[in-house]
Order: structure tokens, then C-alpha cells, then sequence
């Protein structure tokens, strides 16, 4: 059972592999497309035409999109990302740290979300068709359509400016320890609590409500086994799978999606560290950061496939097969 299993971790991987590979090509392709010229955007308007041939020759900018492509895409499989265009220094030295950045207000907004949006779908579920179900519904719903910058600013201006309870910038001095750096990663990370809660909550209740619902925990209620044993060890072990999915595909969004909520916060992120590339015309820098952003969602998709089998034992033994 267990050479299947990795077996079949080997495949999910194989299909993430193509699907960076199917992806480095529309990114590369893209980043054809943004109007202007790469040598220009560098030397400014007032460079010569000969200056910024002379540079196009030296980035290899001039050569054809197809051998650009490959001299990209074979440095970066062996982790060479390249060279910045704007800044002529490593792309790693930008995208690695910038990165890591994201992770840590993802992995804020995480442990917000998570708990706190699983609790109240399966609560709304256990009280389904109730007044708190209602609510809890309407108000995820709500959460859920409005833009992070509206969110962003209203926080902004009541828990920064106002009541001064948060500061408002995401990036916290260079001496302060790990409580500083989440007591200023807190406020960025609610506009993103917000927008998941509703998605995820949604998932959780009706995932327990099919739950509770089914065949084995009506049976395990006529056995006389009290209601918090039946929710805890039969119910929510088969309505977590589908929300375990629901979470997983929210990390892309969250390392990738942030542009808006780290321009605000004025947090040197992978969101806004794009943004500025793709400003800049910074090819390798741009075409790096989003292919790190899709590497890091199929690990944690193949991660969340595995748990996924491990959880639910008829997804187990189909793995086994």
C-alpha cells in the first residue's frame, strides 16, 4: 500500500511539473506582450537608439522569443533565476526574500482564517436553518465581496488611525523579534481573513451538514453515543476533506494575490514585488516570481491531495488499488 502510495504522490508531482512547465511558457509568452521596449524602460527616454540597441544585445533581449525562452527556462530548472534587468543582481536575492515575506502574513491570515471560519461553518451547520446559521452566512458572504482595498482602508483608518490599537504599516523594524514582526503583520492579515472566511465557512457547513446527515451518524446516534462523540469522531473527520481543498487553493492566492494589501501596507512582498517587475519590464524578475508562486501552489495542492487520502479511508484504499 505504501509503494502505491508513492506511487501516486510521484504522479501528482509529474502533473505538476507540466502544468510549471505549461505555465513558465504563458508567462514567458506574456511577458512578451507588455508594450515597450526592455532597454528603454532601463536607460529612460532620453537614451540614444544606439545605447539601447547596445543594451537590448547585452540582455540578449534582441534574440528570438524561442531561444530567449530557452535560455530562461534551462537556468531556472538548475534554481539559476537569472539576472535582474533593473537592478543587475540575482533575481534570487529579490524573489527568495520577498517570498518568505508573503509566507509569514500568509501564514498569519492562516491561523486567523482557518479555525476561526471552520468553527463557526460547522457551528452554523450543527444550528442549520437557525438565526446564528443566518447570520454567520450572511456575514461570510458579505466578508467575502468586499474588494481588499476597501477592507484594507476602513481597517486602516479604525484600528490604526483612530484607535491606534495596530500600526499600520506591515513592515516592523529591523530589531523587533518575532511578536513584533506578527503584532505588525495582524492588521494586513485581516483584509485576507476577511475575504477567505466566507469561502471557507461556506465549505465547512455544508460539508457537516451532508455530514450529519449520512447513514453512519445516525447510526452511531442510535447507539446512544453522545452528540459531541458523534460530531467529533465521525462528522467532522468526513466534512473536513472538501474544505481541506478549499483551503489549499487559497495559498496560491494568498502568496501570489497580495499586490493590493502589500501596496497599502507598504510590505515587500511577492505581490508587490511582481508589480514593480512588470513596471520595470524586469523580465526574469517578473517570470521568476510567478513561477515560484505556481511552484508553491501545486506543493501545497500535492500536499492537501495526500491528506486528503490519509483523512478519509475510502479515498485510501482507492489509492491502494
Amino acid at each position: 500500500m505504501g509503494r502505491r502510495l508513492l506511487g501516486l504522490l510521484a504522479g501528482r508531482l509529474m502533473l505538476g511539473l507540466v502544468t510549471l512547465l505549461l505555465l513558465s511558457m504563458v508567462v514567458f509568452a506574456g511577458a512578451q506582450l507588455l508594450p515597450g521596449n526592455v532597454g528603454r524602460a532601463i536607460l529612460g527616454p532620453l537614451a540614444s537608439p544606439v545605447a539601447v540597441a547596445a543594451l537590448d544585445r547585452q540582455l540578449g533581449t534582441n534574440l528570438p522569443v524561442p531561444v530567449q525562452y530557452w535560455h530562461w527556462i534551462s537556468r531556472f530548472a538548475t534554481g539559476n533565476m537569472g539576472e535582474s534587468y533593473a537592478f543587475r543582481r540575482p533575481v534570487a536575492s529579490f524573489v527568495v526574500p520577498a517570498l518568505l515575506n508573503s509566507l509569514k502574513l500568509a501564514a498569519i491570515a492562516f491561523v486567523i482564517v482557518v479555525p476561526l471560519s471552520i468553527g463557526a461553518g460547522v457551528y452554523a451547520a450543527i444550528h442549520a436553518r437557525s438565526r446564528i446559521d443566518r447570520a454567520i452566512s450572511l456575514t461570510g458572504l458579505s466578508m467575502t465581496v468586499i474588494p481588499e482595498f476597501v477592507s484594507s482602508i476602513v481597517l486602516i483608518l479604525i484600528l490604526g488611525i483612530w484607535l491606534r490599537a495596530l500600526p499600520v504599516t506591515a513592515t516592523a523594524p529591523r530589531h523587533a523579534g518575532a511578536l513584533g514582526q506578527i503584532h505588525h503583520l495582524i492588521l494586513p492579515a485581516l483584509p485576507l481573513v476577511f475575504v477567505l472566511f466566507g469561502y471557507i465557512a461556506r465549505m465547512a457547513r455544508a460539508g457537516t451538514i451532508e455530514a450529519l446527515e449520512s447513514d453512519y451518524a445516525r447510526t452511531a446516534t442510535l447507539k446512544g453515543l453522545p452528540r459531541r462523540t458523534v460530531i467529533v469522531r465521525h462528522v467532522l473527520r468526513n466534512a473536513l476533506p472538501p474544505t481541506i481543498t478549499v483551503v489549499a487553493t487559497q495559498v496560491g492566492y494568498l502568496v501570489g494575490g497580495l499586490v493590493i494589501v502589500e501596496t497599502l501596507f507598504r510590505y515587500q512582498g511577492i505581490g508587490s514585488l511582481i508589480l514593480t517587475a512588470a513596471r520595470n519590464k524586469d523580465f526574469p524578475m517578473l517570470e521568476a516570481g510567478i513561477l515560484v508562486i505556481g511552484a508553491v501552489y501545486v506543493l501545497v495542492t500535492v500536499a492537501a491531495d495526500m491528506l486528503l487520502i490519509m483523512l478519509n479511508p475510502r479515498l485510501h484504499r482507492g489509492a491502494a488499488k
